[in-house]
C-alpha cells in the first residue's frame, strides 16, 4: 500500500472520527432545504401530464399516459383540469400533494440552450448568469451556506459536486457503502504492521475503529427507524439515511439522482420511466417520513438539467429537450398547486416547434424560496444568485 492511498485512506477515517466528535453538531437553524438533481434531463411532459392538452395525445400515440379515468389504473391522476401525475406517483407523491406538501412548477429551468447535459448541468450549479463572466470557484449551494450562519450542508455523493465546492467547509457522504469496512483484516494487519512504530499509528489505529463504529451505529439506527414500514430497496434506502442525517447533523442538502436519459423504449404508464419515478417517488416519501416533525420545516426542491422533447422519437423515446417540471415538497408548504408562469400546450407555444418554453428560470425560483425560508436579505439573494431577481411562487 503506497503513501498515497494509505493518507487517503486515513483523511477518510480522520473524517469519520470529526463526524464522530460532534464536528457536524446540529444546526443553528430548524429550517432545512434539499436539494434533489435528476441528472439525464428526465422526461417532464410524462410525469406532470398536461392531459387537457390534445397535441400532446397527437404528438406522443405510443408514449402518452392515458386521460384520467378511475377506472383506469394506467390512467392519469387529475389535480386540475388541465394536469394530472403519472399513475407510479398515486401512493407517495400524489398523497403528498392532496396533503398540501407538494407543489408542481411547469415551464422551469434555465436560459441554457446547449441541450448538453455536462454543460446545462455546470451551469446550473454554478448558479451564475449566462452571457457574463463565469466565477468558477463556487457553486450556489456553498454561496448560500456560506451567507447563512450556523447552517451546515452536506452533499450526499461519491464526490463533491459542483454546487457545493468553494470555500464553505461541505463534505461529501457516500451513503452507498457506509455499512462496509474501509479496510479488511488483513490490509488491516498491513497497515498495523507498517506503521508500528509510526507517530501516526495511534491515530490509524483509531480512525480505523472509528469508522466502523459509525458504519455500525447508522445501520443500527436505520433499522430502529425502520419499524418494518419502509421501503428497502433503492433510492428509498438512501433518502432514509439522507433523512437520518438531515435530521440530526445538516440542515443544507444535495443528492443526485442518475439515469433519467431516456431515448430507447421510454415506456408509458409502465416500464424504464415508471419504475424510476417508483423508486423515487418512495424514497421521497421515506425522507419525509425520516424528518419526523422537521418535515414541517423542510423544503425538497426536485430539478433536472432540461426536459425533453415533446414529441416521441422513433425508438419510443424522448431526446434531449428544454424546459422541464421543477417540484417543491414540504410539510409546512402551501401546496396543492402548479405554480409559475404557464402557457397552453399546444404545438404553436413550443420552442423551436420541439420543447417546453423556460418560462420560470431556476435562479429566480430557488432565490425566492431561499429569501422566503432563510430570511434572505435581497445583498444574500445577489451573493447566492448574482443579478438574479427572487420570484415569490406563494409557497412559503
Amino acid at each position: 500500500m503506497n503513501r498515497r492511498l494509505f493518507l487517503k485512506s486515513l483523511a477518510a477515517t480522520m473524517g469519520a472520527l470529526s463526524w464522530r466528535s460532534g464536528l457536524y453538531a446540529a444546526p443553528a437553524t430548524d429550517s432545512r432545504f434539499l436539494l434533489v438533481f435528476l441528472r439525464g434531463g428526465y422526461d417532464a411532459a410524462n410525469i406532470l401530464i398536461p392531459h387537457g392538452s390534445n397535441f400532446y395525445y397527437e404528438a406522443r400515440p405510443t408514449l402518452a399516459i392515458a386521460k384520467p379515468d378511475p377506472a383506469n389504473p394506467k390512467a392519469a391522476l387529475p389535480i386540475n383540469a388541465d394536469w394530472g401525475l403519472h399513475p407510479a406517483l398515486k401512493d407517495n407523491i400524489l398523497a403528498l400533494f392532496n396533503q398540501g406538501q407538494a407543489a408542481f412548477i411547469p415551464f422551469a429551468g434555465t436560459d441554457d440552450l446547449t441541450r448538453s447535459h455536462f454543460e446545462t448541468q455546470d451551469s446550473i450549479e454554478f448558479g451564475q448568469p449566462l452571457g457574463g463572466h463565469i466565477d468558477y470557484s463556487s457553486g450556489f449551494l456553498n454561496r448560500l451556506v456560506g451567507v447563512l450562519s450556523g447552517t451546515r450542508g452536506v452533499a450526499f455523493t461519491d464526490d463533491l459536486p459542483i454546487v457545493c465546492k468553494g470555500p464553505a467547509n461541505i463534505p461529501n457522504v457516500s451513503l452507498k457503502s457506509n455499512n462496509k469496512k474501509i479496510f479488511d483484516a488483513r490490509q488491516s494487519a498491513i497497515l498495523a504492521e507498517m506503521y508500528q512504530q509510526h507517530p501516526l499509528y495511534q491515530y490509524v489505529q483509531e480512525g480505523m475503529q472509528m469508522r466502523d463504529e459509525v458504519a455500525q451505529d447508522l445501520a443500527q439506527e436505520m433499522e430502529m427507524a425502520s419499524r418494518g414500514a419502509i421501503p428497502s430497496k433503492g433510492f428509498a434506502t438512501e433518502a432514509q439515511r439522507m433523512g437520518l442525517l438531515m435530521r440530526d447533523k445538516f440542515n443544507i442538502g444535495f443528492v443526485d439522482v442518475g439515469g433519467w436519459d431516456t431515448h430507447f423504449a421510454q415506456g408509458g404508464a409502465e416500464g424504464q420511466l415508471a419504475n424510476k419515478m417508483t423508486n423515487l417517488g418512495e424514497g421521497l416519501t421515506v425522507f419525509a417520513k425520516t424528518m419526523g416533525p422537521l418535515w414541517q420545516k423542510t423544503v425538497v426542491l426536485v430539478i433536472s438539467e432540461f426536459g425533453r422533447t415533446f414529441r416521441e422519437n422513433g425508438n419510443k423515446g424522448t431526446d434531449h429537450g428544454h424546459g422541464t417540471v421543477y417540484w417543491v415538497l414540504g410539510g409546512g408548504i402551501k401546496g396543492k398547486q402548479i405554480v409559475g408562469e404557464q402557457l397552453r400546450v399546444e404545438q404553436k407555444t413550443l420552442l423551436e416547434d420541439r420543447d417546453f418554453q423556460v418560462l420560470n428560470d431556476y435562479r429566480s425560483i430557488m432565490g425566492g424560496l431561499f429569501q422566503s425560508q432563510f430570511g434572505l436579505s435581497a445583498q444574500q439573494v445577489q451573493t447566492v444568485f448574482p443579478t438574479a431577481k427572487p420570484v415569490s411562487l406563494g409557497l412559503l
